[in-house]
């Protein structure tokens, strides 16, 4: 089964795909670490538009993201994240014949996602990430210390989820419009998400 997760920053994307990669021992396909991991390379495509603070362009991300998706590991199905953003790169997908077999698209209100990330703070020592509003800091750190990273701010957030919501509806409604689409309402705790999910798989799988 090839999955597409769909959601705005601080859904929860990766905390679904998680639970789908060991549900199904399926490869997480996340198209910024493939992007990330390619910028590393000595000689790779992506490094002179990231200096530039230019987007990498869909031709390029789509031949990185469609060589991955060819590997053996992706045969039995995936779970893509960040990919399709657009719609050239959902039908590069449909040209290259790599099925979509369900798209998960997560729901969250927009002021409980602002509320989530607005609270996520980052030790500048360790990189390590806490959210003040969710858990409570391990004995040793000190919340004084702990730094709120620019694109955390709630104004940067609701700039991002706005961003998002543009560049994503024409891709959601395409997959709408093609019976793959999963709407899952993502504003309950996460283990309340992750039973949605798994009942929705289930009927889909029937």
């Amino acid at each position: 089964m090839n999955i597409v997760m769909f959601g705005p920053p601080g859904a929860g994307k990766g905390s679904v795909s998680a639970f789908l990669v060991g549900e199904f021992s399926y490869p997480h396909i996340a198209a910024g670490d493939i992007i990330r991991e390619e910028s590393r390379k000595p000689q790779n495509k992506v490094r002179a538009y990231m200096e530039k603070g230019e987007l990498v362009p869909d031709t390029v991300i789509m031949q990185l993201v469609g060589s991955r998706l060819r590997q053996p590991d992706c045969r039995e199905g995936f779970i893509l994240d960040g990919f399709p953003r657009t719609i050239v790169q959902a039908e590069f997908l449909e040209r290259q014949r790599i099925p979509i077999d369900i798209v998960i698209n997560l729901e969250v209100d927009e002021d409980a996602i602002v509320d989530r990330l607005s609270g996520r703070r980052m030790d500048p020592k360790t990189g390590q990430i806490y959210n003040l509003n969710t858990m409570e800091l391990p004995e040793g750190v000190d919340r004084e210390k702990l730094v709120q990273r620019p694109d955390d701010k709630p104004e940067v957030i609701r700039k991002r989820i706005e961003v998002y919501k543009k560049q994503t509806s024409p891709v959601i409604e395409y997959y709408r419009e093609r019976n793959v689409l999963l709407n899952i309402d993502g504003n309950p705790e996460l283990g309340q998400v992750v039973g949605s999910v798994r009942e929705a798989l289930q009927k889909v799988r029937e």
